[in-house]
This record gives C-alpha cells, sequence and structure tokens, in this order.
C-alpha cells in the first residue's frame, strides 16, 4: 500500500469517526425522547444567552433538596443518581439519592451535587443536567416573559416535561397549565398589537 492509501484511509477513517460521535449522542437523545418515560418537573425561570447555542431559559427546580446526615461524604461536583417519584399531582420528588446506579425498576435520573448546607440541618441540592430549554433566538424572550407572568400567578402551573430512561434524562418540553410555552408564544407573537 503506497502512502497516498495510507492517508486517504486514516482521512476516511477519521472524517467516519468524527460523524459518529455526534450521531450517536443525537440517537442516544432520541431514544430517552421516544422510549423513556414522562415526569413533570416544577420550575422557575432566569433568560440567559449562550453565544454558541442561542437563546434559552434556565430551569431552577422546585424539590432538589435532600436532607443528609452531618457526617455524610458528598462532594459538590459529584455524579450522584437520584431515584424519583410522582406526587399526588404527578409532579416529580425526589425518593433517595445514591453513589451507585440503582438496581430493578426505579425511575433515576443522573445528575450533581449541587451546594451543600451545614446549618442546623445538613441538605443536598441536586444539580439536574437538564436545567436548559432552548428557543429561537425572536421568540426566547417572549417566552420568558411568558414564563415570568406565569410564575407570579399563583392559580398557574409551570413544569418541565422531561423524559427519563436508565438515568438519561432529555428535557422535552415546558408547559404552563398543561400548554406548551412555544404555542403560547406563538398565540402572543399572533396577536395584532
Amino acid at each position: 500500500m503506497n502512502s497516498k492509501n495510507i492517508v486517504l484511509s486514516l482521512f476516511v477513517l477519521v472524517a467516519l469517526a468524527q460523524l459518529y460521535v455526534p450521531a450517536k449522542m443525537i440517537w442516544n437523545n432520541e431514544d430517552v425522547l421516544r422510549t423513556g418515560k414522562e415526569f413533570k418537573f416544577k420550575t422557575a425561570p432566569i433568560d440567559p444567552n449562550d453565544p454558541f447555542r442561542g437563546k434559552y431559559i434556565v430551569l431552577n427546580f422546585s424539590n432538589t433538596r435532600v436532607q443528609i446526615p452531618k457526617d455524610h461524604n458528598w462532594t459538590r461536583g459529584e455524579d450522584i443518581y437520584v431515584s424519583i417519584k410522582e406526587d399526588e399531582e404527578g409532579f416529580v420528588s425526589i425518593h433517595s439519592i445514591a453513589k451507585e446506579k440503582p438496581e430493578g425498576k426505579t425511575d433515576f435520573v443522573k445528575a450533581k451535587v449541587g451546594f451543600i448546607t451545614s446549618q442546623n440541618n445538613s441538605q443536598l441540592n441536586v444539580d439536574y443536567p437538564f436545567d436548559r430549554f432552548y428557543m429561537e433566538e425572536f421568540k426566547a424572550p417572549e417566552a420568558e416573559i411568558t414564563y415570568r407572568e406565569s410564575r407570579r400567578d399563583t392559580t398557574k402551573t409551570a413544569y418541565a416535561l422531561v423524559s427519563v430512561k436508565q438515568g438519561d434524562a432529555v428535557l422535552k418540553d415546558v408547559l404552563i397549565d398543561g400548554v406548551s410555552i412555544k404555542e403560547l408564544v406563538n398565540t402572543v407573537q399572533e396577536k395584532p398589537k
């Protein structure tokens, strides 16, 4: 085999590897969306901008703190497995946290240890991996306004719809009273001003 064939073969191999990695990531997320179980996580908003990925709404979730013993061995940024269950209203609540992947048919999300409080009773804050909801650049500001107004109105319920499968979690949509924020923004933008 001459050097041109070797270089061409290496080039093709590298090109295929570069295509495989993002394709595998997309395939895995699509699989979670298609076949994962959906859960509703209650939220609270902020609206920053990522120069590389665009406008998004940062989602802060309610019910992210877990009571832990004072002599704990958790560290900030550590990977954890959060076993979840649905409460009476159908929203997620934390059942337990662990350093090891749960066995059996338990629904769980792989997350990270956020901050840990050490006052009278120690608490661990869970940082979920699906805390950004990206939108079209021109719709994101209107979505943030709509979302913020819904959070002020105590009669409205805002939540993230997340598909979960074997610890992987993919944010599917943000809803206000069961209506997609995308639909709400489209309705607002279609109204004559």
